[in-house]
C-alpha cells in the first residue's frame, strides 16, 4: 500500500509540475502578445501623428496656391489636381503647358516636405495616380471603356512622373526619388460622385499619394508573434 501511495504522490507531483510549466508558458505568451500589442499601438499612434504633421506641413506650404491650381489636399494627404481643362486634352496624355508650369512650382516644394527628416524614413512609395471618368465614346460596353481608360490614365501618370522627375530643381533628389516614385493608372476605378451621380469633370484628375511603411512594420510584428 505504501508503494502504491508513493507512486500516486509521484504522479500527482508530476501533473502539478506540468500544470506549472503550462501556466508559465501561458503567462509568457500573454506577456509577449501584450508586448507586441503595445508595439503595434505605438506604431499606430506614431503613424497617426506623422499623418497629422504631414497634413499640416502640406497645408502650410500650399494653401495659398490651391485655389489658383484648382487643387485640394485630402485628409489622407493625397494632393489632388482636379481641373481637366488644365491637365490634358480630352483623350490625350500630353501635359498642357499650364499644368507643366504648375508642376514645376509644386513638385520641388512637395519633395522638400517629403524628404524632411520627420517623414522621409517612413515613406514606402510616392504614387502618382492618373484617374479618368467612365466615358469613352467609341467603346462598346463597360469593360472596353475600362481598358481604354486604364491605358490613358497610365500614360498620363507616366508623363507626369517623367516631367516631374526631370525637373532641374529636384536633380539632387533623383536617386531617392527613383526608388519611390511610381506611376499608376487607375482608370475609373475611383470616380467622384456628387449626389449619387458621377461628376465626369472631377473624376478626371491627377493625384500624388504617399504610401508609408506602417503596414510593413505591423506585419513584421504579427509574423514575429506567429513564429
Amino acid at each position: 500500500m505504501k508503494h502504491d501511495s508513493d507512486q500516486w504522490i509521484s504522479i500527482s507531483d508530476l501533473m502539478s509540475g506540468l500544470m506549472l510549466v503550462f501556466l508559465f508558458v501561458s503567462i509568457g505568451y500573454m506577456i509577449e502578445v501584450e508586448s507586441e500589442r503595445e508595439k503595434m499601438q505605438s506604431i499606430a499612434l506614431a503613424y497617426k501623428q506623422s499623418k497629422i504633421d504631414l497634413n499640416q506641413a502640406l497645408h502650410d506650404e500650399f494653401d495659398r496656391d490651391l485655389a489658383s491650381w484648382n487643387a485640394e489636399i485630402l485628409e489622407n494627404n493625397s494632393f489632388r489636381f482636379k481641373d481637366p481643362e488644365v491637365l490634358f486634352e480630352v483623350g490625350k496624355s500630353d501635359l498642357k503647358d499650364k499644368f507643366k508650369i504648375i508642376l514645376a512650382n509644386f513638385f520641388p516644394r512637395y519633395i522638400k516636405i517629403l524628404s524632411d527628416v520627420r517623414f522621409k524614413n517612413d515613406i514606402e512609395e510616392i504614387r502618382i495616380e492618373g484617374h479618368t471618368s467612365s466615358n469613352w465614346i467609341s467603346a462598346v460596353g463597360i469593360q472596353e471603356k475600362y481598358i481604354h481608360n486604364a491605358k490613358l490614365s497610365q500614360d498620363r501618370a507616366f508623363y507626369v512622373l517623367n516631367y516631374s522627375l526631370n525637373l532641374p530643381t529636384v536633380k539632387d533628389q533623383s536617386d531617392w526619388l527613383m526608388k519611390l516614385l511610381r506611376a499608376n493608372g487607375v482608370s475609373f476605378a475611383n470616380p467622384v460622385f456628387v449626389n449619387g451621380v458621377e461628376n465626369v469633370e472631377l473624376s478626371r484628375r491627377v493625384e500624388f499619394r504617399v504610401i508609408t511603411k506602417v503596414e510593413q512594420k505591423i506585419m513584421a510584428i504579427l509574423e514575429a508573434v506567429e513564429k
